[in-house]
Formats: C-alpha cells, structure tokens, sequence
C-alpha cells in the first residue's frame, strides 16, 4: 500500500528557562524556534478541489496558526505552557496534544530549539477518539481560563 508524509513549517519566538538545568539553560533565554508537523496517510482525494492531495497545506497550517498566536509566538513558555521547564521534548509533545484533536492525521512533531539541536515527538500508540475528545475539552478549558477564548 502507499504511503505519504507531509511536513509543514511553523515558526515563532519565544523565551523559557529551564530552572533544574545544570547550565546555562536555567537563566532566563529565548530562541528563534523552528516547528513541522508531519501529517501521514494511505488515501489521497479522490476528487474536488483538493484532488491527489492526502491534505491541503493550508489546512495543515490553520490547525497550527491559533496555537502559535495564543501560546507561543513572543510568550514566556514557562508561563503561557504552565510548565516550570519547558524543554524541547516537552513543547513537542505539548504541542501534538494540541494539534492531534484538530488534525488526526498529525503523526509526529519536531521542534527546532537552535540550528543544531532539534525533537521530534512521535507518539508511541495513536490517540483514542476519547483522549482527543478530553484534550479538546482541556484546550478549551485552559483558553478560557487564560483569557484566550471568550
């Protein structure tokens, strides 16, 4: 059977620190962070406007933009993730149980901390329609909490 990755880049910039590190990390830094999010499938379009595609690029996008702008772009991540250290793994992670419930295809993301050091977060098991039910809940929950969604 065939087989397709898609990967699209997301970008933002972001401070964190990292008070348990033994190093330079637990002073107060920011970075110019780099994202993709892999999408896979068996199955493209059959038909329409989006023909021979397993998925739009611009749909993968619009399941990333809202979390960029609300949590992460120009946000201290130890604040707007509520994790006391945010490490690559973890905003990798984070973000997939974001993403996941808008964009089921989502298999894996990689975060880009520097031009050498880099993530990539791959589930173990695929999510259950029930674990994203709850993750949507928790992210609707968090944002109104925060302020971010009214």
């Amino acid at each position: 059977m065939d087989h397709w990755t898609l990967e699209k880049e997301f970008k933002f910039e972001a401070s964190h620190q990292l008070p348990h590190h033994d190093g330079k990390c637990a002073r107060l830094h920011g970075h110019s962070w780099k994202g993709k999010l892999y999408v896979e499938g068996e199955k493209l379009h059959p038909g329409g406007a989006k023909q021979g595609m397993l998925i739009d690029y611009a749909d993968i996008s619009a399941a990333i933009e809202g979390i960029v702008e609300g949590y992460l772009d120009h946000r201290h991540l130890n604040d707007s993730l509520d994790m006391e250290s945010p490490t690559s793994e973890l905003i990798a992670q984070w973000i997939y149980k974001m993403v996941v419930p808008i964009l089921p295809q989502l298999a894996a993301v990689r975060i880009e901390e520097t031009c050498t050091s880099a993530c990539v977060f791959r589930p173990m098991e695929k999510t259950s329609e029930s674990e994203l039910q709850d993750a949507v809940v928790r992210a609707i929950t968090d944002a109104q909490r925060c302020g971010r969604l009214e």
